[in-house]
């Protein structure tokens, strides 16, 4: 069994996303013997934006590194996601590497019954956090958007672990992470993980 843990905050030690993603693998690293583990901090290492060279494929060594990230996404059973609410959405790095895994023919096609995803069997947990209080708000468009990009790859096994109001007061940001820390504890779901896992 393959985790894929990516983060794309840049607040370093200070990211609620980080601490929370580390926990969580922490999480299934603790209950499922043999789970291999990968990690990628898009921050210090960014996958590169795309453009019409990287599309062409211009670039061999560029070419090879997103087939890298593309396998290495099709290869995993579970994604631990960190990914922060930036200006309302998600941070570019983010959406760099989300090009790379979406990808026709790879990880979706489209039929004469419509689009399916190509990406199914994964669980996906996302690590969110927001300075601000946004779920069921039009100001979210991070989880909406994560949530429809996955299933458009066939992902619908999809589990959001979030700590909002974090920038309002250091009391909002402790009872956050707080209540983020005991959902990712809470023993129902890391046995119903468990038992998927098994």
């Amino acid at each position: 069994m393959k985790l894929l843990h990516i983060d794309s905050s840049a607040l370093g030690a200070n990211s609620a996303t980080r601490e929370l993603g580390a926990a969580i693998v922490a999480r299934w690293q603790a209950q499922v013997p043999g789970l291999s583990t990968e990690y990628r901090d898009l921050d210090s290492d960014p996958v590169p934006h795309l453009t019409g060279a990287s599309l062409a494929g211009a670039d061999p060594a560029a070419a090879a590194e997103s087939e890298r990230v593309l396998q290495q996404f099709l290869d995993a059973d579970i994604v631990v996601l960190g990914a922060p609410m930036y200006n309302f959405s998600i941070p570019s790095t983010l959406k760099a590497w989300i090009d790379r895994v979406a990808v026709a023919g790879k990880t979706f096609r489209y039929t004469a019954e419509g689009p399916e995803g190509l990406a199914k069997g994964k669980r996906m947990i996302v690590a969110s956090a927001r300075g601000g209080l946004h779920s069921g708000a039009p100001s979210d468009f991070q989880e909406p958007y994560l949530r429809f990009l996955f299933g458009f790859l066939g992902i619908t096994d999809i589990e959001f672990i979030r700590a909002e109001g974090i920038a309002m007061s250091p009391q909002h940001r402790s009872d956050a992470l707080a209540a983020a820390h005991a959902a990712i504890g809470d023993q129902a779901t890391v046995g119903e993980l468990v038992l998927e896992a098994a």
